[in-house]
């Protein structure tokens, strides 16, 4: 199974964290100083928060979860198929995990992400800023 992954930029992620636990009623799944991602079972969704007053709108990047290495190296060698542009990254650190994922960039320069975790960190990336 995989769910969809969303990643929003909020201003104050104390609020925001008590506002999605109080909609999804459900706790964050990770928690770490500006940032918190939920792992919500209904609907299939990894809503990811990332604070970042600074930004220019509230959505960050979308993303699609799979649970295997070989699931995004499926998605990405049908991207190939497709055309799309892909970007690759393998064993990158990014929002406090290890990760496996291709990117895609969809209409209006939306980036969209496939990938599954592989463990878990103690330090953000560049990405989850």
């Amino acid at each position: 199974m995989s769910r969809v992954q969303l990643a929003l930029n909020v201003s104050d992620i104390d609020e925001a964290v008590e506002f999605y636990s109080k909609l999804f009623q459900a706790e964050p799944n990770k928690r770490r100083p500006g940032y918190a991602n939920f792992a919500i079972e209904s609907p299939p969704l990894r809503l990811v928060l990332i604070e970042n007053p600074d930004a220019a709108g509230s959505l960050n990047h979308l993303g699609v979860e799979v649970f295997s290495t070989d699931e995004v190296a499926a998605a990405s060698a049908r991207f190939a198929v497709e055309g799309f542009e892909t970007a690759n990254e393998d064993g990158v650190n990014c929002c406090f995990a290890v990760q496996d994922k291709v990117w895609v960039e969809g209409p209006d320069e939306r980036a969209w992400e496939i990938y599954t975790v592989l463990a878990d960190t103690e330090t953000p990336a560049v990405c989850c800023t």
